[in-house]
């Protein structure tokens, strides 16, 4: 399963980014797309989460207000809205997915079976 991610860059604080993660040629209807970030030498941290199953979405507290997840179902896609970016939200972010749910669905990293390469987000103050 080859995950595209895009849409990282560099903006200055209180800019806005529009994150995209991707499986190609794929069509699970029921899927968890989500968004991780990590900075070197830092633990990597949940963003935000979708499930295909109920159309739910998980925000971590530090983006809550400020970023938006949104699916494509039709593509097996979703993206990630980030306004009022802030220098804090600088780091690698990187989209997981899951293609077999239960009746739980969780937006923690061992969750996930597939990763993609990530993208750079960096925020200037």
């Amino acid at each position: 399963v080859q995950l595209v991610e895009s849409g990282g860059g560099s903006v200055r604080a209180g800019g806005s980014l529009r994150l995209s993660c991707a499986a190609p040629g794929l069509t699970f209807a029921a899927y968890s797309l989500g968004w991780f970030r990590q900075v070197p030498g830092g633990a990597r941290e949940a963003v935000s989460c979708y499930s295909s199953r109920d159309a739910s979405t998980y925000y971590s507290d530090f983006v809550k207000g400020r970023f938006t997840i949104t699916s494509d179902n039709a593509k097996v896609t979703v993206h990630l809205q980030m306004d009022n970016l802030q220098p804090e939200d600088t780091a690698m972010y990187s989209c997981p997915a899951r293609f077999s749910l239960g009746t739980s669905t969780y937006c923690l990293a061992f969750f996930f079976d597939y990763w993609g390469q990530g993208t750079q987000v960096t925020v200037s103050s």
